[in-house]
């Protein structure tokens, strides 16, 4: 083959590579967020303590397919119990709520973006119901939305195959290190009262991998949610490399 010929096919070949990277999506530029907020009062209540319902969430214009996830999710979290249906929408929540809500009933749902990083975005979610007792009952969750697959990631999705008990011990490596930075290691009955346990709230944050507890889970209510750090040096072997975020 001559030299203009391999020139020739060479230039065709960049030029091919250099098309197809247009056609690509870019993961590094993160989505387009519109922030979405009410709070609507129970209706003909002019009282100082008439029921109120806020949402605070987030959508996507260009991943509509998440948008719904997060309302399905947020909705999940307005259960009482494991087997309360769940409402149809949104809108659907807010009105029966206030249709049967008392005086100082509250309900507070939120979703917002903590992070997005490799084609990842991390939502996190809040829910907040006051029935007029001495305390509410406060939520936790999260949303691991992979861009590439158009799909969250469960837990199964990030490890390697067979390594969820290898995952859970390095779990309790950091449970240690928050007992010792908080110093409750020293307290005997705290730690028989409040031993370590598992939770389904995991995130793929840029600073490491995060355990999010709902209150009293491993600790009293007075100290919120727990949340604990896996450094991404501890998960060698057990994460999927490709979810461990790309260093700048």
């Amino acid at each position: 083959m001559s030299l203009l010929k391999i020139a020739s096919v060479a230039c065709i070949a960049l030029t091919l590579g250099a098309c197809q990277s247009l056609f690509q999506p870019s993961y590094k530029a993160p989505l387009e967020t519109l922030r979405d907020t009410t709070e609507t009062i129970k209706p003909g209540c002019t009282a100082a303590d008439c029921p109120l319902v806020n949402i605070d969430t987030v959508r996507f214009p260009g991943e509509p397919q998440l948008d719904g996830i997060i309302e399905k999710r947020l909705l999940q979290m307005t259960r009482t119990s494991p087997d309360a249906p769940l409402p149809a929408s949104l809108n659907a929540y807010r009105d029966q709520f206030l249709r049967d809500a008392g005086p100082r009933h509250s309900s507070y749902l939120q979703a917002k973006v903590r992070e997005q990083h490799d084609g990842l975005v991390i939502i996190e979610l809040s829910s907040y119901l006051d029935t007029g007792t001495a305390h509410g009952t406060p939520g936790r969750g999260f949303i691991n939305y992979s861009r590439q697959e158009h799909k969250v990631l469960n837990l199964s999705d990030m490890l390697r195959p067979g390594q969820e008990e290898a995952f859970w011990k390095a779990a309790q490596v950091a449970h240690n290190s928050w007992l010792i930075s908080t110093r409750l290691d020293q307290e005997p009955e705290f730690l028989k009262a409040w031993p370590f346990k598992k939770t389904p709230n995991v995130a793929l944050t840029t600073a490491g991998v995060m355990l999010k507890y709902d209150v009293t889970t491993i600790a009293p209510y007075a100290l919120g949610h727990v949340e604990l750090k896996i450094p991404y040096s501890r998960l060698g072997g057990i994460l999927k490399p490709e979810l461990v975020p790309a260093r700048p």
